[in-house]
């Protein structure tokens, strides 16, 4: 069906040339194609399904790219990115040299930020707008997109304090479906909640007492309301705000009914929107579930144990603490500057607080590590997940920085454990007494051990080192998970020149161990899943060049430069740290 109208408006300037009538037919088009190639070829869909109507709407009365038309994090940019001529590359999405998942500068000259992250278009517009005032392009209109979950958080509200005392050309599009990822929280959500109700008259002083010109809330899959209010609002000078009310997975049933499962669902039936399951068997726990599961063991037994996490608790697992502990973990929505000062707070008290945060969201919190909890030596355990090659998200979400970023800070301990037993055993540690901080960087996936995990706890020392093989010449220093590459590719591969030791902590570094190691060896490979400038190699190798500068050392990792979506297996091969490349160093 959606060959009768999608197929030939390709451009926002065709899309000017439609009746009503012929928009409404595209929407129904638009969202049938989305549903149908992201049913095979995986992706965001609830987000993009829900703003449809307000893609069209936007690319028909903005001229676009002259008008400047930021999305918010991007998750809902596919209508977006099919209404700006990229339908015949769509099924190449998220894919290995195919099109990125999220709005990309150097893609598409309508895609005018480049985003993944949340709450940055209102700053970014805002920005584009002082610049085209400056510059004397006064017709120029700056558009926002953002959400309910990410307008709650700071930067937002940052750009809107900003923006309401200039006389920028701007408007904040807010669209409002109560949900981010998992369910919106917090005040604001109640507000919104009561704005849409229409139980308080004055709720709309919010926004106007930060001097926006407030319009709304309009219904966002009604189009003739939709274009009637943006055609209103593109006339009207200063900043200025529409409120939307949007369904998540508008279109597809069990998108609507189960929008936490449905917002990245994987492959699943286009007719029917259920899900296809996989095939495999007796698979591995995810290091998420490892986490979540053994968080609420040590918590039944260690009253101070607390769990945060901002706006991520399904991503971390963080909802079995939720479930079991209702009292004792907390969803702080996207605002990871304030889960980390929170965790201090608490930690100040004597809890003991777990904060769970992905490696590309703790980049944001960098000022809070240092200031609030380092500095301060707060027992604060960081729990880093999706740490490492991350796969089809792309350089957005890469968390290939943090042993990186969190390495140079003093007062702070960085583990990486092999696997879930070693991940288990890290969080029971933490909870038996720390003086310092501590961060834990574990990937996305699944582990390696199936069941073996759940054994009983045992306290692993600071500094824990572990020899798997001993060599005669060479040696491949490991941390982290990537770790079990080296140990799979030694096993079809033997070599008695090739040694291997796993370093479970990055921080501190056991010099005691390196000391022996360098006595022994010759020449020192060191590999991770994280950028080698300031990383593990980094460290190690200022170790050898100042006492052992005889030898050899070679840094495998991410090299200085961001690795694009593709799947982690092909992420691996292009950074050389996947098991064939392994091999190779071992034979040659």
């Amino acid at each position: 069906m959606y060959q009768t109208i999608l197929n030939h408006t390709l451009t926002p300037s065709a899309i000017k040339k439609l009746t009503l009538e012929e928009l409404k037919v595209l929407a129904q088009e638009l969202r049938e194609f989305i549903i149908e190639v992201v049913a095979t070829k995986e992706g965001h869909l609830g987000a993009s399904l829900g703003v449809v109507e307000l893609s069209i709407a936007l690319h028909y009365v903005f001229d676009t790219p002259y008008d400047l038309l930021v999305w918010d994090v991007g998750h809902q940019a596919y209508g977006h990115k099919l209404l700006t001529g990229r339908l015949d590359r769509f099924h190449t999405n998220r894919q290995k040299d195919g099109i990125s998942g999220f709005p990309k500068r150097e893609e598409s000259e309508f895609d005018t930020f480049g985003v993944g992250h949340s709450s940055t278009s209102i700053s970014a517009v805002l920005g584009m707008a002082i610049a085209s005032k400056i510059k004397g392009n006064h017709d120029k209109q700056h558009i926002a997109v953002i959400g309910d979950a990410s307008i709650a958080a700071g930067m937002a509200f940052e750009g809107l304090n900003h923006g309401g005392v200039s006389d920028a050309n701007m408007l904040v599009i807010l669209n409002d479906n109560a949900i981010g990822i998992d369910p919106s929280v917090g005040a604001l959500k109640d507000y919104l909640a009561s704005v849409k109700q229409g139980k308080n008259p004055r709720v709309n002083n919010m926004i106007k007492s930060l001097h926006f010109r407030y319009e709304g809330p309009v219904d966002g899959h009604d189009l003739a309301s939709l274009i009637r209010e943006l055609e209103l609002l593109k006339k009207a000078k200063g900043p200025k705000f529409l409120h939307i009310i949007t369904t998540k997975g508008k279109g597809l049933k069990q998108a609507e009914e189960n929008q936490v499962k449905y917002h990245a669902p994987g492959r699943f039936d286009s007719k029917t929107g259920e899900l296809i399951k996989s095939n495999q068997t007796n698979l591995s726990e995810k290091y998420q579930d490892v986490f979540g599961k053994t968080l609420v063991e040590l918590a039944e037994h260690n009253k101070s144990i607390v769990g945060i996490t901002p706006a991520m608790p399904t991503g971390s697992s963080m909802t079995y603490m939720m479930q079991a502990f209702p009292e004792r973990a907390f969803d702080v929505g996207i605002a990871e500057q304030h889960a980390v000062t929170l965790a201090a707070g608490m930690a100040t008290q004597g809890l003991l607080p777990y904060c769970a945060i992905y490696s590309t969201f703790l980049q944001r919190a960098y000022d809070q590590i240092i200031h609030d909890v380092a500095l301060q030596k707060l027992p604060v355990v960081f729990c880093i997940d999706r740490a490492g090659l991350v796969g089809e998200d792309g350089a957005t979400h890469q968390g290939v920085f943090d042993i990186a970023y969190l390495g140079c800070i003093p007062n702070l301990v960085i583990a990486a454990p092999l696997n879930e037993i070693e991940l288990r055993n890290l969080l029971y540690t933490a909870q038996l007494g720390i003086d310092m901080p501590w961060a834990i960087r574990y990937p996305r996936g699944r582990g390696v051990m199936k069941d073996s995990w759940k054994d009983n706890f045992t306290k692993i020392t600071i500094g824990n080192v572990k020899e798997f093989r001993k060599g005669n010449k060479f040696v491949i220093l490991s941390t982290g998970t990537i770790g079990n590459h080296v140990i799979t590719a030694f096993e079809s591969c033997d070599n008695l020149d090739w040694g291997h030791y796993h370093f479970t902590f990055v921080k501190p570094l056991n010099k005691k161990v390196l000391e022996e190691i360098c006595k022994h060896y010759q020449r020192v490979v060191t590999i991770e899943d994280g950028v080698i400038t300031g990383g593990f190699g980094s460290l190690i190798s200022q170790y050898i060049a100042q006492y052992f500068p005889h030898i050899q050392v070679e840094n495998l990792g991410v090299k200085d430069s961001f690795i694009e979506h593709a799947t982690v297996g092909e992420q691996y091969e292009e950074c050389g740290i996947d098991i064939e490349s392994i091999k190779k160093i071992i034979k040659e």
